[in-house]
């Protein structure tokens, strides 16, 4: 029977490129119809249908309150009564500012922008501008965005539909685009004693979310640090999922390693569009027009992004979030492995706090080649079975699983329990 996401999917094939405004969203991964969503509460969604799912999504990691958190809510209405955008500054975007390099440990100062593409595509600008090179080092499954710089061997969507980057990126471009091995140090090592003083930067997820979650080897994050400061190059750390969900600061305070630039995005939106890049007051002062390297956007740092940023972020600075958001993910993630136990079938589990992958693979899963090696013919099984049980997740293996402080641990035992269901019919 055609439910009305299949008639509004076919639809909107005939006015929108495949049907979506981003290409994961298709299915295609999986083999299934989009859900149109038509509205959410706390960890809830529901679709047009009217069928409710326990989601993991949570808007691709941005939503760590969960669904209409009501105080960011509020602050929005409140904020909207005075006008969506003004093109000008705000004592908002100084407040949000302050808050930002309150908490991540490497930035002085911050620039706003509005998506996370954004960010990274402005700090990879900076890093050149900065060290007067052209060349940049990224790793094989880490996603930035799809600015041409970053669509060589990345994660995310161009992993999910199988392509190796994209046409219309110029090949004198792509060429300036180094990509390596994640975990790879030695790889690094022999790139910078061949290229090193071409590298303007590495630019890299300390904690990869777009081939799944990949958990880092600290030794490849100390040694990438030591080799740019050796290089005299600089580290970009691409926190644009990780950013106050692994930790109130980021991965950098997690695990003590400071970059030189850090891009944010996701959750200081509060779930509207907000990107930023920030690092050194020495760094940021050569931005535009504090300095010569040119960035601008009539939408960056618009109110209702920035009060639902700050909202966001005062909430979690209180006692007890991140406490909550581990004792959540840890239950989740034993829960799901025990299932797959029981049924039989190999699973690994990659996690940090609320973020974390299931990978049908013996593994160990430490890059995006043996990311790769997961049964995703078992995951598309998996994939639609807990849809049927009301398990909302994201449609494709190289996605990462989200949790909210709205999740509750019945919810949490809800997802496990159809998960022992799902794997022992596969």
């Amino acid at each position: 029977m055609r439910t009305k996401s299949d008639i509004l999917f076919e639809e909107a094939q005939q006015y929108i490129p495949g049907g979506v405004n981003s290409p994961v969203r298709a299915g295609k991964a999986v083999g299934v119809t989009p859900l149109f969503i038509d509205r959410a509460d706390g960890c809830l969604v529901w679709d047009v249908d009217g069928a409710q799912y326990i989601d993991y999504v949570c808007s691709w990691g941005p939503l760590i309150l969960g669904h209409a958190n009501r105080t960011v809510i509020e602050a929005l209405k409140k904020q909207a009564v005075y006008g969506t955008s003004y093109g000008a500054p705000t004592g908002l975007e100084l407040d949000m500012a302050k808050m930002v390099t309150d908490m991540v440990p490497s930035i002085e100062m911050v620039r706003f922008v509005n998506s996370g593409t954004e960010a990274a595509m402005s700090a990879i600008r900076l890093a050149r501008g900065i060290t007067g090179r052209d060349n940049i080092v990224k790793f094989d499954g880490c996603y930035h965005g799809h600015a041409d710089s970053f669509l060589v061997s990345a994660g995310s969507g161009i992993a999910t539909l199988g392509i190796p980057g994209s046409p219309g990126v110029p090949k004198d471009t792509a060429k300036y685009t180094i990509s390596l091995p994640y975990n790879d140090l030695d790889a690094v090592h022999r790139t910078f004693s061949k290229f090193g003083k071409d590298i303007a930067a590495i630019i890299v997820e300390p904690v990869p979310g777009n081939m799944g979650v990949v958990v880092p080897d600290m030794e490849f994050l100390k040694g990438i640090r030591q080799i740019t400061r050796e290089y005299e190059s600089l580290l970009i750390f691409d926190e644009v999922i990780t950013g106050f969900r692994v930790g109130r600061g980021g991965a950098q305070e997690l695990f003590g390693i400071m970059p030189d630039i850090t891009c944010l995005g996701k959750i200081i939106g509060g779930g509207l569009p907000v990107g930023a890049y920030g690092g050194s007051r020495d760094i940021m002062m050569n931005v535009s027009p504090a300095g010569n390297i040119y960035q601008a956007g009539t939408l960056s740092g618009n109110p209702l992004a920035m009060i639902a940023g700050i909202t966001t972020l005062k909430l979690l600075n209180e006692e007890g979030v991140y406490d909550k958001l581990e004792r959540l993910g840890a239950m989740l993630f034993s829960g799901l492995k025990t299932a797959a136990e029981k049924a039989g079938i190999p699973v690994t589990i990659n996690r940090i706090g609320s973020m974390g992958s299931l990978f049908f693979t013996e593994g160990p899963v430490t890059d995006f080649n043996s990311a790769s090696k997961s049964d995703t013919e078992r995951f598309i099984h998996y994939y639609k079975g807990m849809l049927n049980k009301g398990i909302y997740l994201a449609p494709s293996p190289f996605e990462s699983t989200f949790i909210s402080i709205a999740h509750t641990p019945a919810a949490i035992q809800a997802t496990i329990q159809a998960a022992a269901a799902v794997m022992s019919m596969m």
